[in-house]
């Protein structure tokens, strides 16, 4: 017999101080997943909050900041725009680029957004 019962909401923390973008984010990926959970299923959002701290404190080299660019485009002729991670964090602070991030790494599917909706980042 198997038995329906709801899975707790889990709350995991990472601490990104002097830690590399990726590694950080890969990690929040892996867990807004499931993929930690027992209750994991490909088919569902679980209550998995992931909250990562002192973001400002993450290791990135000057080169990435500067080299990074990312491009949005609206439809529309002539409506390709570009910035530079230096100019995301200028403008939306770290946080927007670590959430960027991680959402580059969850699956384009309906349980993209409550899953990323789950991430908070602290600065």
């Amino acid at each position: 017999m198997t038995s329906n019962t709801k899975p707790q909401a889990t709350t995991y923390t990472i601490d990104a101080t002097d830690r590399t973008l990726g590694r950080v984010a890969s990690e929040a990926a892996h867990a807004l997943l499931g993929k930690r959970s027992v209750h994991f299923a490909k088919n569902q959002a679980l209550p998995i909050k992931v909250t990562v701290n002192n973001a400002g404190k993450m290791h990135l080299p000057a080169r990435r900041t500067k080299g990074k660019v990312y491009t949005r485009y609206t439809g529309y002729p002539g409506g390709l725009y570009s910035m530079s991670m230096e100019e995301m964090i200028a403008k939306k602070g770290i946080a927007a680029v670590v959430k960027k991030t991680v959402d580059g790494m969850i699956p384009r599917n309906k349980l993209r957004t409550p899953r990323m909706k789950n991430l908070i980042v602290n600065e």
